[in-house]
């Protein structure tokens, strides 16, 4: 048995189970044009991992026979994957709400232009409403060209007032911090960015930065990584288990393996507790879902910890 699935076994995160099936989040790849401190995925410009037109059909087969209203798509940049326009345009045409899990810097590139004419939700990663903040997490420049994405977003009518045109953004903490109060932290950046730099949005996400792959190593080089899962631990409230996005969530990676959240795909914890062996989407064809156990592991404390935390902000 694994290391990781032993440590799934150990961990006291409570056991969970699936609800209702809503939303197919699926990661089309690992290419990115940026490398973030706080990216769970690791993605990165020299990443190769990309899903393929097979896999892709695939998810649109899913969708057309499970009857999911939302596909969620993720990265990695999702954008630069050949198949995220193909992804779009058909899921839009069965009916499906897409959402795309935008880093804004992606969209100065080339055919980057028809999220609006397809009426995708944008969900932009946006760490914070001041440079120093946004370049020190995603790299010197992140912030100008975050800014320039936004106003691109605005000028298509995304974020407006009776705009169906919805633009939310993301905000992630520097460092080993719980994020502050969602409500208040909105209102925050809805004052600055328009203020300072004439920008307008939905509404904003607070996620936790996740203990895994890229800010786990750089908690553990600052000696901080059990101080952080103590901190997750300690601000453990047991309200936010109903509200947990793997419970009515479907995360698909790349190759079309299937798990339980985005977090367990980056660790490879296969779908279901107590399971060993990865499941394809194929497999699910005709399968259902409600009432299934959730693999859970330590790492699942930064879903639950203080305000909680899930893909859609606070819980």
């Amino acid at each position: 048995m694994s290391a990781i699935l032993q440590k799934t076994q150990s961990t006291t995160f409570p056991a969970i189970r699936r609800g209702r099936l809503e939303t197919l989040q699926v990661n089309v790849g690992y290419v990115c044009n940026l490398t973030c401190f706080h990216c769970h995925v690791n993605a990165g410009p020299n990443r190769r991992e990309k899903m393929d037109r097979t896999t892709a059909d695939l998810v649109l087969d899913y969708l057309r026979g499970a009857g999911i209203h939302t596909l969620d798509l993720t990265g990695g940049a999702p954008e630069l994957n050949p198949q995220f326009h193909y992804l779009v345009e058909q899921a839009r045409g069965m009916g499906v709400h897409v959402m795309d899990r935008c880093n804004l810097t992606v969209l100065e590139q080339p055919g980057q232009d028809d999220l609006a004419a397809h009426q995708v939700e944008v969900v932009a990663s946006l760490p914070c409403y001041t440079q120093d903040h946004v370049d020190t997490q995603r790299g010197e420049g992140i912030f100008e060209q975050s800014l320039a994405g936004l106003r691109q977003l605005n000028a298509a009518g995304y974020g407006q007032p009776g705009s169906d045109l919805v633009l939310n953004l993301v905000y992630n903490p520097l460092g080993s911090d719980l994020p502050p109060p969602q409500a208040q932290l909105e209102a925050d950046y809805k004052d600055h960015l328009a203020r300072d730099h004439g920008i307008v949005f939905n509404g904003l996400f607070a996620i936790t930065n996740m203990p895994i792959h890229r800010f786990a190593k750089q908690l553990r080089k600052n000696g901080q990584y059990e101080a952080y899962m103590m901190l997750l631990k300690d601000a453990y409230r047991d309200e936010s288990l109903a509200g947990l996005m793997c419970r009515t969530l479907l995360s698909v990676g790349w190759q079309g393996y299937v798990y339980d959240c985005d977090f367990n795909q980056m660790l490879r914890l296969p779908l279901g507790a107590g399971t060993r062996q990865r499941t394809h989407l194929r497999d699910l064809i005709h399968r259902n879902l409600d009432g299934a156990p959730i693999t859970v592991a330590d790492h699942c404390y930064g879903c639950t910890a203080g305000q909680g935390s899930s893909c859609g902000g606070a819980l």
